[in-house]
């Protein structure tokens, strides 16, 4: 599917500004959005909308179907009589401009368990509305809303090291469980409620104001997640549970050692074996929060690295095939051709450009990774391809000014050359190219288009900690940022009132 030539800002929620410690689905998100129309832009970029997992990272949830608690707008449920006024008071005031996660998840969780057992004390009449909600989503909610009530109660240990009869879902276990932890199943449910609610109303928000939202679909799941756990058929598991292979990908350029992720590998022929319903789903629920979608690790499904669970590294790995075209071809009969994005970026051999190509995805490319080389570089401009989405850089390079100061005196020489530039202007420049590129779509990172340096990075990959922290600040957004791009997307034919060209 070809998107319209149009641009947008990657930034995920936790970003954003606001007073409880990091980013959420409150007053700070619509005004991103009303900036992002005087702007000139039609989408809004963001990561992985569900739980964070090991390091704080977006792409290792504990579902692949809930949504981050700590994104709900706790003002809100102020507004609706379930918290108050000093509830929201911090014990200590929050840094604006760095997410401290260690002292954020204490302080928001213990907030929405007291807006949940305000809730249950008094529903009102918000207690059909959550009846609906449970009705809706109960393909996925009372395995998520079990499973995270009994990581809580055994310590946070791994599924696997609970008791076996939990470990396998025997029924009567689960019955029991399910009595027992029925206070903490119904948190649960209500932030998902909350989550959900709140995020529909800034999508519609969003969408009246000409913003498309482009979520953000990990190929991988967390092997720590209620997915795995529920369907444990679905996954490279041994008896116990535990993965007899992981994902990651080999050695290159930039790792001698590979990146060893950690993630279970789906037990593909499971998947072909029901139709790869679990995958149709999936999709179809992501599709119902968000207008595009980005899927991670593209290349994954055309061919994947398989590393046995025991190795350290990814060094010992090898390539296996993936579902291909089947997975893709289950999708579109079920729900009709989707604007996705194929994140296509790493190893790419012929057979992942073919599997793109063929469901007409969109690819990716960074102007970052675009003088490196010999003038046929793939991402350089004048390489570009229509049905492509380019990026100045995304979450996991550093800001282009960060990338700049660490450049190869060969790689400042040929962007200089090349864009006509110099030292005090390469991030205009670099602007500007992926403006004017023939990509269809161009998606500019907010610390760009804020001009900062590698102190806002958002993900450095393969180091566990430290990252996903960044936020910034309304006082660090002056009137010529929102100027220089409206003004980009206009001199490019960007602009959503702009005539399209014919296809």
């Amino acid at each position: 599917m070809r998107l319209p030539r149009l641009s947008g800002v990657l930034l995920h929620p936790t970003s954003l500004p606001g007073p409880h410690g990091s980013g959420d689905l409150g007053p700070a998100a619509r005004h991103f959005v009303d900036w992002l129309h005087d702007a000139g832009q039609s989408i809004w970029q963001i990561l992985p909308l569900g739980g964070i997992g090991p390091g704080n990272s977006p792409y290792m949830s504990s579902s692949a179907f809930a949504g981050n608690l700590l994104l709900i707008d706790l003002d809100e449920l102020r507004q609706l009589g379930w918290l108050t006024e000093a509830d929201l008071t911090p014990d200590t005031p929050f840094d604006p401009r760095r997410i401290d996660f260690e002292a954020l998840v204490p302080y928001r969780m213990s907030r929405l368990a007291r807006a949940a057992r305000h809730f249950a004390a008094a529903p009102g009449v918000h207690a059909a509305a959550l009846a609906k909600f449970r009705t809706e989503q109960a393909s996925w909610l009372p395995d998520y809303a079990l499973f995270m009530a009994l990581w809580e109660h055994h310590g946070f240990i791994d599924w696997t090291e609970w008791p076996a009869p939990l470990a396998r879902r025997e029924a009567e276990a689960l019955a029991q469980a399910r009595e027992r932890h029925a206070e903490r199943i119904a948190f649960y449910e209500f932030c998902q409620w909350s989550f959900f609610r709140q995020w529909k109303a800034l999508r519609v928000y969003a969408n009246e104001r000409g913003v498309q939202i482009m979520g953000d679909a990990p190929i991988f799941i967390a092997h720590q997640s209620a997915e795995v756990w529920a369907r444990q058929e679905l996954f490279e598991l041994d008896a116990q549970g535990r993965p007899t292979v992981v994902a990651g990908v080999p050695p290159d350029f930039f790792s001698e050692t590979g990146q060893r992720w950690g993630n279970p590998l789906y037990r593909w022929s499971a998947h072909a074996a029901e139709g790869y319903a679990w995958w149709t789903e999936r999709i179809r629920r992501i599709f119902e929060m968000t207008d595009l979608v980005r899927i991670d690790h593209f290349r994954g499904f055309a061919g994947y690295w398989e590393i046995p669970a025991d190795e350290p590294t990814a060094i010992k790995g090898q390539w296996k095939p993936g579902p291909g075209g089947a997975l893709f071809e289950a999708v579109a009969a079920a729900l009709g051709p989707l604007p996705i994005v194929a994140e296509d970026l790493g190893v790419i051999t012929p057979d992942v450009v073919a599997l793109r190509q063929r469901f007409k995805f969109p690819g990716m490319l960074i102007l970052q990774f675009a003088f490196g080389g010999p003038s046929d570089n793939t991402y350089l401009p004048h390489n570009h391809t229509a049905d492509s989405v380019v990026y100045t850089g995304t979450h996991d390079n550093n800001t282009t000014l960060g990338w700049w100061q660490a450049a190869s005196d060969g790689e400042r020489h040929h962007a200089r050359s090349y864009l006509a530039t110099d030292d005090a202007h390469i991030l205009p420049a670099m602007l500007r190219a992926a403006a004017a590129s023939v990509a269809d779509t161009a998606i500019f990172p907010m610390q760009d288009v804020l001009g900062l340096g590698a102190e806002a990075r958002m993900n450095v990959p393969g180091v566990g900690d430290g990252s996903w922290t960044w936020r910034f600040d309304w006082n660090q957004v002056r009137p010529e940022h929102a100027r220089a791009l409206h003004e980009l997307s206009r001199q490019f034919g960007r602009l959503r009132s702009s005539p399209q060209p014919k296809r």
